[in-house]
């Protein structure tokens, strides 16, 4: 691989690292979580809530908060190796998760995602290996910078068109 979008925390020793848009945290809860709709939560509002938990270390201090930056420590929840069954946890109570911002539309219509203020954004990066001298790489961390610069905010939903209307119509309001 020659360049890879990414987000942090991952090994930097070796690689050129650029950062190329934050993205705000949020905690994904069930629809039935005390917590499901709230404008805005912090970590005081969940210091018994179970964090689900991957078998990375890095990636477990920077997404579980862990520990907190009072000493505490997150409490555990369930270990998740596959992608898939994160929402499958978080739906069926077991746990909640800290992540990526990437817009609540992209989640299942039973899970929600507040926005947990309070706590340092994730940084979406390219990596590439560090000396690495093509002019492809090059050109791709340039375009990158320049149109890599975070999700487009949602469009408003668009008016209905006007009713069509005939010829006559339309010359006799002429």
């Amino acid at each position: 691989v020659d360049a890879v979008v990414t987000r942090l925390p991952i090994r930097t020793d070796q690689l050129h690292v650029t950062i190329l848009y934050d993205e705000p945290r949020v905690l994904v809860v069930p629809l039935g979580h005390r917590l499901a709709g709230k404008e805005s939560v912090t970590l005081d509002d969940i210091p018994d809530e179970p964090l689900l938990r991957v078998p990375d270390p890095d990636w477990n201090a920077f997404w579980r908060i862990d520990p907190r930056p009072d000493g505490s420590r997150a409490p555990d929840g369930p270990l998740i190796e596959d992608f898939e069954d994160k929402f499958e946890l978080i739906a069926s109570g077991q746990a909640v998760a800290i992540t990526a911002d990437v817009g609540h539309n992209r989640l299942r219509p039973d899970l929600t995602a507040i926005p947990l203020h309070g706590v340092e954004p994730s940084h979406v990066v390219l990596a590439t290996r560090t000396g690495d001298r093509s002019r492809l790489v090059a050109a791709f961390r340039k375009f990158a910078q320049a149109h890599l610069t975070g999700p487009r905010p949602a469009e408003p939903a668009s008016a209905p068109p006007p009713p069509s209307t005939s010829r006559e119509e339309t010359e006799r309001r002429h």
